[in-house]
């Protein structure tokens, strides 16, 4: 009996191992190709295939499927900038077992000092991501907030005391033999943000310029009122493309969820001159929804502030709310070796059509969101996003894509179509309405990301946004 088991065990480990080989041959293949359609079926079999490697502990699997990821990503301007990083940090680790590696040595911090609004801890060697943990505590009862860093394999020789106008108390010190611990204490709540360069680890204020602080500060305007029952148009409301004049008012009472990306401790993508995905993600949505209320639909935000939200509790407030749409705005980013090629806007529907690929690329992209889950239940809730609705949602996209395009190429000729994609977003499965996802521009591209700062044009943006989705409602 015994013998049969092992046997079997045997039987489906060389199963497994041929499947990934006869995967890695087809991705290797269409990786070859000019295709866009070509090499994003390789960067989904690259990340399947990279999935494998980290379950079965497969580190040859893993640099193959690395490099097809970096090759095919850079190819289609997808930000494998964590690829990279991953990659790069493999190559300065040493193997101790086949399934485990560790630093060669511990970290050593060599200076703390502040530039301007950040502070920069710079160590004698390149820091992994994994060995930097950030959280908050919030003592109510003194109404203190703690910003806490502990930065794992490294040490270094004294107590640190910093200072910084508007901090209360900032102190460096070796929590234990193997990890500095950085702490930030104030009365009142910061809006930090932190980031690791090569050697350093760089903890970023909120700037003190008002002009900054005015950049992001999301205004509302109000809607005009004749009674408490009709909503009239915003006094600057454009004037609409020919074929959404004729759309009746009676057939407006939709919701539409609107979901700002990021936000709180997720600044999303840091783009040129530092600007923040999660700020001007929430710049466009908040335009999107006065444009919106403007025409008579019901809409909610998933955020209205700089406030941190679960993916997945995203679609389950529009799943709550009953929306008719939900709509998910992010900004683009690529490597900054590739920031002046990378550019143009676009827009996004989830297509789990082969639902085990779909749901391990799913998995990939956002582990920490459904890393509790079981394999069953992952391919479960990803079919909830029916036929029916993954049509839908295509249209939807097209239809977005299409008013953006139209509105911005009135006023900014250069904007670029990147197209309408299919992809595995977390925050799209679970929608039980047409979903998409946007994405307004790379904000690491340089004149993109100076556009994407103009209110003008995000305004614009938000214009076109709400066409598509006038549209959308006549044509189905």
């Amino acid at each position: 009996m015994f013998k049969s088991f092992f046997l079997l065990l045997f039987s489906i480990s060389l199963f497994a191992a041929s499947s990934n080989q006869e995967i890695l041959n087809r991705a290797d293949n269409l990786a070859k190709s000019s295709k866009t359609s070509n090499l994003f079926k390789a960067y989904n079999d690259y990340k399947t295939l990279y999935l494998q490697s980290v379950t079965n502990a497969d580190n040859s699997l893993k640099q193959k499927a690395l490099n097809g990821i970096i090759k095919t990503g850079t190819a289609l301007h997808i930000d494998i900038t964590e690829y990279t990083n991953e990659m790069k940090n493999s190559d300065q680790k040493v193997a101790k077992t086949e399934s485990r590696v560790i630093l060669t040595s511990m970290l050593k911090m060599d200076t703390a000092n502040w530039e301007d609004d950040t502070l920069i801890l710079t160590f004698d060697q390149d820091i992994n991501q994994q060995q930097v943990k950030y959280f908050t505590i919030h003592d109510k009862k003194n109404n203190r907030y703690r910003y806490v860093f502990d930065i794992s394999l490294a040490s270094f020789v004294k107590t640190h005391l910093l200072s910084k106008k508007g901090i209360d108390r900032i102190t460096i010190s070796q929590f234990n033999p193997k990890a500095i611990r950085l702490v930030l204490e104030n009365k009142e709540k910061i809006d930090l943000e932190y980031k690791i360069e090569g050697h350093q680890l760089k903890v970023i204020l909120p700037s003190d310029n008002q002009t900054v602080k005015e950049l992001f500060k999301i205004t509302s305007k109000k809607v005009q009122k004749k009674d408490e029952s009709k909503t009239e148009e915003l006094s600057d409301s454009e004037e609409l493309p020919q074929d959404l004049r004729k759309y009746s008012k009676s057939n407006k009472q939709k919701i539409i969820v609107i979901d700002p990306g990021h936000g709180g401790k997720d600044s999303g993508a840091i783009g040129f001159k530092n600007y923040y995905e999660k700020h001007v993600v929430l710049e466009v949505a908040q335009n999107v929804k006065n444009i919106l209320l403007s025409r008579g639909y019901k809409v909610f935000m998933t955020r209205d502030d700089d406030t941190f939200i679960e993916l997945k509790e995203r679609t389950a407030m529009a799943n709550r709310k009953n929306a008719d749409l939900f709509i998910s705005i992010h900004a683009n980013a690529v490597p900054s070796q590739n920031a002046e090629s990378a550019n143009g806007i676009e827009t996004y529907f989830l297509s789990p059509s082969r639902n085990a690929r779909a749901t391990r690329v799913a998995e990939m992209e956002n582990q920490a969101e459904i890393s509790d889950m079981s394999g069953y239940g992952k391919s479960t809730f990803l079919k909830f996003t029916t036929n029916l609705t993954r049509i839908a949602s295509n249209k939807l996209a097209i239809d977005v894509q299409k008013g953006i395009l139209e509105n911005l190429r009135q006023s900014y000729k250069s904007v670029s179509d990147a197209g309408v994609r299919e992809g595995p977003f977390w925050v799209l499965v679970g929608a039980q309405m047409p979903a998409i996802l946007v994405e307004i521009g790379f904000i690491t591209h340089p004149q993109e990301a100076e556009m994407l700062m103009d209110k003008g044009y995000d305004k614009n943006m938000a214009q076109g946004i709400a066409n598509g989705v006038d549209r959308y409602f006549i044509n189905n």
